[in-house]
């Protein structure tokens, strides 16, 4: 019995301290904190009703992660996403979304399928009634049925934190003139190609989609 407990114990903080994590790291990746703004472990640990342990333990991971810096005698304060790491991050989902596009194009299921035409459906809508947040909610959920299609437990793994990190990148890319029609446009072409189970040209309108919104977020975002 002593044992259980013990573990149970182990299982509560690691929860603890994940949901302290995902809670801070989703803050800084939606832009909640600006760049060299310090992480108070206090005033976070009052918001979210724990001790300061777990925030500190949080704070070490997004260190490693690159996401916050620890600065001696100031504390953690947030480096965030870069330009360069956005860039970086497109570049890679470009190589490895293609391939899972293809290996979608193999192993889809109907009623994956079936999910994707729904999303498409319900993008077209609401671009027509101009409601952004709902298509980068439609946005993110294609793109986890394409990494899911594939039925391959090491790619999802890979892109899965990739995925999360530009979420915000996402919707700011969404909301620039134009580009939710032309990703909609993308996004049928894709669908085309997994229909007629046309692995080379499901990487390729994959491959292109990716590109075309990097280019669209970098050109917007970070002009230069």
């Amino acid at each position: 019995m002593d044992g259980l407990v013990r573990n149970r114990k182990i299982v509560d903080k690691y929860s603890v301290r994940g949901r302290v994590f995902h809670k801070i790291r989703d803050d800084i990746l939606e832009g909640k904190y600006e760049m060299g703004e310090e992480i108070r472990e206090t005033r976070i640990a009052g918001e979210l009703g724990v001790s300061r342990t777990p925030v500190r333990e949080a704070i070490r991971q997004l260190e490693l992660e690159g996401l916050v810096s620890v600065i001696l005698n100031k504390g953690a304060v947030v480096t965030g996403i870069s330009p360069q790491d956005i860039e970086d991050i497109y570049n890679i989902r470009t190589l490895i979304e293609g391939l899972a596009s293809r290996w979608a194009a193999e192993k889809i299921s109907p009623r994956e399928l079936k999910e994707l035409e729904d999303i498409v459906d319900l993008t077209e809508f609401y671009i027509n009634r101009q409601e952004t947040e709902d298509l980068v909610v439609l946005d993110n959920r294609f793109h986890e049925i394409l990494y899911e299609s594939s039925h391959s437990k090491p790619l999802q793994h890979i892109l899965s934190p990739f995925h999360h990190y530009v979420q915000n990148a996402r919707r700011t890319s969404l909301s620039t003139p134009g580009r939710a029609e032309k990703a909609l446009a993308e996004h049928k072409k894709i669908l085309q190609a997994l229909k007629a189970k046309d692995a080379d040209l499901a990487e390729a309108t994959t491959n292109q989609h990716v590109k075309n919104a990097a280019y669209n977020l970098l050109k917007n975002k970070f002009p230069r």
